[in-house]
């Protein structure tokens, strides 16, 4: 069983769901990441979401954008990305980690190369943004070749028998974006988002995570209610950037607000 079905079967146990932050590795510098990913599981994440940094991460608001233009400045590379996961891995083996990130970077290193590398450095699973199922006949023989989930987003547009050819080929969790627009936008329709996820759950036995629009201790609990998972990102990032000449203080200040989302949605099951 891989981790991230491991993860989300202990987590159905205990009636919890899943809480899944984002950061941009190698924001503000590459020395600050693993530190903040293990503060991140500290405070009750149960998966990390680690972006890669890319220059043109169209999906992503300026935030967010910002972030990998602050990584790159340090020429954080994907293979350094790479890295970063194994350094995690030397004292935390549970906590199911996710590359985010988009095709290019991955296309430069090649499919397999890539795809043997990120298990090797234990990942667990990559969700490439810019490439559909349709397109994915070389990459997702090569992740699933070496043990690594295969995660796609489906939008609020994405009509019933194209979310019946995503989810078929999806692994370890779907990714709902709740928005339309791009990371960081708001006016979360909690309910409209439960209408989606029940469309989504006639098509899929995999648990479905929730994104875009998390901001707050309380978004998080409402949509926990609806979701198998909670997707939290620009939130963090902006604090990552408001933080970036103090890197010190960076861990602690996300680690206190996954906290409160996270006692947030224990509190509402």
């Amino acid at each position: 069983m891989s981790r991230i079905a491991a993860k989300f079967e202990s987590l159905r146990a205990q009636g919890r769901k899943a809480l899944i932050p984002y950061v941009t590795a190698g924001d503000p510098n590459p020395d600050v990441t693993v530190p903040i990913m293990h503060a991140m599981v500290e405070a009750g994440a149960d998966i990390i979401e680690l972006g890669v940094p890319f220059s043109d991460p169209m999906a992503d608001g300026p935030v967010i954008q910002r972030a990998s233009e602050r990584a790159l400045a340090h020429h954080t590379s994907l293979r350094d990305v790479l890295e970063m996961v194994r350094a995690f891995r030397v004292n935390n083996q549970e906590t199911p980690v996710v590359l985010m990130g988009y095709l290019n970077p991955i296309e430069v290193i090649g499919y397999e190369t890539f795809a043997a590398a990120a298990a090797q450095a234990g990942v667990d699973a990559a969700l490439t943004v810019d490439i559909p199922p349709e397109e994915a006949g070389e990459l997702l023989p090569a992740l699933n070749g070496h043990g690594l989930d295969a995660i796609f987003l489906i939008a609020p547009t994405t009509i019933g028998s194209r979310i019946e050819t995503i989810c078929k080929a999806a692994s370890g969790f779907v990714y709902y974006v709740s928005l339309k627009g791009v990371t960081g936008a708001s006016h979360l329709d909690v309910a409209g988002v439960e209408q989606k996820l029940n469309e989504i759950r006639s098509s899929t036995d995999l648990p479905i995570g929730v994104g875009f629009g998390i901001k707050d201790a309380a978004t998080a609990a409402a949509v926990s209610k609806v979701a198998d998972a909670v997707v939290v990102g620009s939130a963090l990032v902006s604090q990552v950037e408001a933080l970036a000449d103090t890197p010190d203080a960076i861990a602690p200040a996300l680690a206190e607000l996954l906290a409160g989302m996270r006692q947030a949605m224990d509190a509402n099951p």
